[in-house]
């Protein structure tokens, strides 16, 4: 068995806590998210609360791609957080992450730094009469541009994925999460609004986005309205598809 386990200077004195909380991973803290695939746990370290992220368990396959070929999604999480703090992206703390091996990838774990927030942007999905709510959009809006602008695709730019805190003088923090599917590269036009489509964006939405955007990168309204539209509908429909056919084969 072989392990590689990254910690930030910052934390280096609380390095074995860290390791032997990941070895009693199954016993410690309190469960955020218990899915099917990943695990994600807040847990209190010597009076600082961290997330945990525990990753599925990969099959063959996947296990020697992510020793051999392919950065562990624990890994890339990890990297990519820094690389959006670079940038000047909010996301929380990254700490360390921890892959152990056997043929392949076995287990893998990040470790963040617990992050309180007011609200996550599904509530505006949700919340059409949510206070502010426009003005929170166009202000996500110039922090998605800020992303694109600095060559950042986040593949999983989804709404339980941005973080939002507010402040007393009308500002909102936007931060970043799960995040190990991004692609740094050149984002033109149709790449940027492709990547609004995960988001479930409603008309209304739409509408006020494509407005602020159409301004920040100096295009008329009706060509970001448009393009933006089709992407999200596009998404909409191939996600209710696939959701229908599971449904029909559940019942065969």
């Amino acid at each position: 068995m072989r392990k590689n386990f990254i910690v930030h200077s910052k934390f280096d004195n609380l390095k074995y806590e860290i390791e032997e909380t990941l070895h009693n991973f199954s016993r410690e803290g309190t469960y955020l998210v218990k899915g099917k695939r990943n695990h994600i746990k807040k847990i209190d370290i010597n009076g600082k609360l961290f997330n945990i992220k525990q990753f599925k368990t990969p099959n063959l396959i996947q296990a020697f791609v992510y020793r051999y070929i392919r950065r562990s999604k624990a890994r890339r999480s990890y990297e990519y957080a820094f690389k959006l703090l670079d940038c000047n992206i909010k996301t929380p703390f990254p700490v360390a992450y921890y892959e152990e091996f056997t043929m392949g990838l076995k287990d893998s774990y990040y470790i963040s730094e617990q992050l309180d927030y007011d609200l996550d942007f599904r509530v505006l999905i949700h919340q059409p009469w949510y206070k502010d709510r426009e003005e929170i959009l166009r202000q996500f809006t110039r922090f998605t541009f800020k992303l694109h602008e600095n060559n950042i695709n986040f593949l999983d730019h989804s709404p339980g994925n941005t973080l939002i805190n507010i402040y007393e003088d009308g500002q909102y923090d936007f931060r970043l999460i799960d995040l190990n599917r991004m692609r740094f590269e050149p984002m033109s036009f149709e790449k940027r609004m492709r990547n609004f489509r995960r988001l479930w964006l409603s008309k209304t939405m739409i509408r006020i986005i494509a407005m602020e955007y159409s301004e920040l990168i100096g295009k008329e309204y009706s060509e970001v309205h448009d393009s933006m539209l089709r992407h999200s509908r596009a998404f909409q429909k191939k996600f209710n598809s696939k959701k229908i056919r599971r449904r029909r084969r559940r019942k065969d």
